[in-house]
């Protein structure tokens, strides 16, 4: 079964303030910030609902780890890009991810040999980002 890493942010950080300092943890892990969107704002603009919690999502590459798990199976793209979300529940902002890279192998996507090498690099560099958050 795959984890989901989840964490409450210390109050004195904002929601922006997470949403920036993830993305910049991130970035610092040598993973490339590919689209931060704030699926709260895509809720309301296209079904109408005010005040929902705040919802971000920030999609990230690391094209090596990319090229390593393609390398392997194709068809693991299909889970692409890492994303870390950003979230409002109960009165706490909340930061998660979960290895796209496992799943490809939970999922039957790619083979649990192939994938080990890359599973452990992946997981190196994501738990390094981790411990900053």
């Amino acid at each position: 079964m795959v984890e989901i890493l989840r964490k409450t942010m210390p109050s004195s950080f904002s929601f922006d303030e997470t949403v920036e300092h993830v993305q910049k943890v991130v970035a610092d892990e040598g993973f490339t910030v590919l689209l931060t969107k704030a699926i709260d704002q895509v809720i309301e603009k296209k079904l109408g609902v005010k005040g929902y919690p705040k919802y971000t999502s920030i999609m990230a590459c690391g094209a090596d780890l990319a090229k390593a798990a393609l390398d392997v199976q194709k068809d693991v793209g299909t889970l692409f890009p890492c994303s870390f979300v950003v979230y409002e529940e109960n009165a706490e902002i909340k930061v998660a991810h979960v290895s796209i890279m496992k799943m490809s192998v939970e999922l039957g996507i790619a083979p649990k040999d192939g994938m080990a090498p890359v599973i452990k690099k992946t997981s190196e560099r994501v738990h390094a980002a981790w411990d900053k958050i």
